[in-house]
């Protein structure tokens, strides 16, 4: 899988100072007209705060990128919920988030980071087959979204195709109905005539699945995403015990009729699925208790710094909304917990930034230890 974007923020060749400006962002032109105000107001405020802390000589390329920035016109046109801007003397990074962020800014040694890392909280990335008795269609699936896949002219789209010759009977005698027909005995199949048999039809259900799985196999570009089913029970129990895909997850499933269900349609359902991956995730989560733990924030600073943390959470409750009434130590508690979130995430552990109640405990703040 592809590593979150915000880890080339990480990089050792990447040197600071750093200004990072989150906005919220809109559509419509004129709410453009806002987006562009609220950006030159923090671009503003952040070159005085520049400015003191690291001299004015060393502004320069920030106001170049800005500039450039907002002369790119196609940019902020392509609105998404938020937007996360990171420059650094080197050039700028752009992230479109699917979350809402307090609109801020930040000058310091490193980029911001935890917004970023907030977004990709339970924002899975993986293949759904949408599979019925009698056919199949592949999706890809990010920030919540279905992509249909484009399939080789071999794909085994439908059973009627891909077993041809080899049909044993059982579905030779059919039409198809659609999922919503009166006649359909099956998931969009109507039966004529006398010759089908259960014996028959199981042999090409089987049969069928083991196409579209060998497919599948030889297929998938990226080996480390997992695949999701969206069928109904009985679909899913044949196809998972029949499989031998690894990357085929066996529990977590999308019960649902994919038949009649367009792009759009199917994409409603991604949220059932998503509940079952977030509450096995989070039940994970709890299992990191029996290990080593730290709470305390000095403790848990030094422990990553020497590269000690193997998991930290971050609850959302620690980043608390306003400027505060000093805005030259604004956000202190922030900057302190993303150099924090910085040193673990540069010495190979993971961070999350979540609500309260997923957190190992419900902890606001809890490190794992690796030792």
């Amino acid at each position: 899988m592809q590593e979150p974007a915000f880890k080339k923020l990480i990089a050792a060749d990447l040197k600071g100072p750093f200004v990072t400006i989150m906005l919220n962002t809109h559509v419509g032109h004129q709410a453009v007209d806002q987006d562009l105000l609220q950006f030159k107001n923090f671009a503003k405020q952040a070159k005085e705060r520049f400015v003191k802390n690291y001299g004015a000589d060393n502004w320069k390329p920030f106001q170049e990128q800005m500039d450039s920035l907002l002369q790119d016109a196609h940019f902020w046109r392509n609105a998404s919920k938020s937007l996360a801007l990171v420059f650094h003397t080197a050039g700028y990074e752009t992230f479109r988030l699917d979350i809402p962020v307090d609109d801020q800014y930040y000058v310091s040694d490193l980029p911001y980071l935890l917004a970023l890392i907030k977004n990709t909280q339970f924002n899975y990335h993986y293949y759904l087959l949408a599979l019925t008795r009698d056919a199949m269609k592949l999706y890809e699936v990010s920030h919540q979204s279905l992509e249909l896949m484009q399939l080789t002219d071999d794909a085994p789209t439908d059973m009627l195709t891909t077993l041809g010759d080899e049909l044993s009977g059982g579905y030779l005698n059919y039409t198809s109905q659609g999922a919503g027909s009166r006649n359909g005995s099956k998931e969009g199949v109507a039966y004529h005539g006398v010759s089908t048999k259960d014996a028959e039809e199981q042999i090409d259900w089987q049969n069928y699945y083991q196409a579209i799985d060998n497919y599948l196999k030889n297929f998938l570009p990226h080996k480390d995403l997992p695949l999701f089913v969206a069928a109904l029970p009985e679909n899913h129990a044949l196809y998972r015990k029949l499989s031998k895909l690894d990357q085929l997850d066996k529990e977590a499933y999308l019960n649902v009729s994919p038949a009649g269900l367009d792009a759009l349609a199917l994409e409603k359902e991604l949220p059932k699925l998503t509940e079952q991956l977030v509450a096995r995730e989070v039940a994970e989560y709890q299992t990191f208790m029996n290990r080593k733990t730290q709470d305390q924030l000095v403790d848990i600073s030094q422990a990553a710094r020497l590269g000690k943390v193997a998991q930290l959470f971050i609850a959302t409750n620690n980043l608390v909304d306003g400027y505060g009434e000093d805005p030259d130590t604004e956000y202190d508690r922030r900057q302190v917990l993303n150099r924090i979130a910085f040193d673990v995430l540069s010495n190979g552990g993971n961070v999350h930034v979540l609500e309260q109640e997923k957190a190992p405990d419900e902890k606001s703040l809890v490190a794992i230890l690796r030792y």
